[in-house]
């Protein structure tokens, strides 16, 4: 006999770690993907406008390598990385995202208590983007699996939200324009 107390107790808690958004896209989900696996659509749109997205390496294939950095006028840069983990076209995303190279200053607002030698206090988070026909139009939904609620709740605190619904704004003028 399974318990599915327990194992509902165990989806909660991981659901808990979880960061989710959606928006409906009036274009083709083919469209959207692209926006999401062409390097030049997504220095477009990826990351709230006061950045500027650099594209240094996108392998958009299982176990390719993705290097980004968003930067802003002062010319700080705060690097992502990853791995592609899974790609269903035009259907799923599924990547790594790493951001250890973020400014210290960043990483004491997601931890205020962290050791000086942790380097990565928001550990590597798992990001799966999906694409859904809705008729004409694409329901894009990002779901961010954060290390714990704890980090998911600073990262929230710290304007998650906001962040991704800017670049998710930027990215419905790019998919205009495809």
């Amino acid at each position: 006999m399974i318990d599915k107390s327990a194992s509902a107790d165990a989806a909660g808690k991981e659901a808990g770690r979880d960061f989710v958004i959606a928006r409906v896209f009036n274009a083709p989900r083919e469209t959207v993907f692209s926006a999401w696996s062409d390097p030049k659509h997504l220095a477009q749109w990826w990351g709230p406008r006061i950045f500027t997205t650099y594209i240094y390496e996108m392998n958009v294939r299982p176990g390719g390598a993705y290097r980004i950095a968003m930067r802003v006028s002062d010319g700080t840069e705060y690097p992502i990385k990853g791995l592609y983990r899974e790609i269903v076209k035009p259907e799923r995303l599924v990547m790594t995202m790493d951001v250890s190279e973020h400014p210290a200053a960043w990483h004491d607002m997601v931890k205020p208590n962290r050791r000086k030698d942790e380097s990565n206090p928001a550990g590597e988070m798992l990001m799966t983007a999906t694409f859904d026909e809705v008729g004409e139009k694409t329901r894009l939904t990002v779901r961010v699996r954060l290390i714990s609620t704890e980090i998911r709740d600073a990262m929230l605190k710290m304007g998650m939200t906001e962040g991704w619904s800017e670049s998710l704004d930027r990215l419905r003028e790019v998919v205009a324009r495809i």
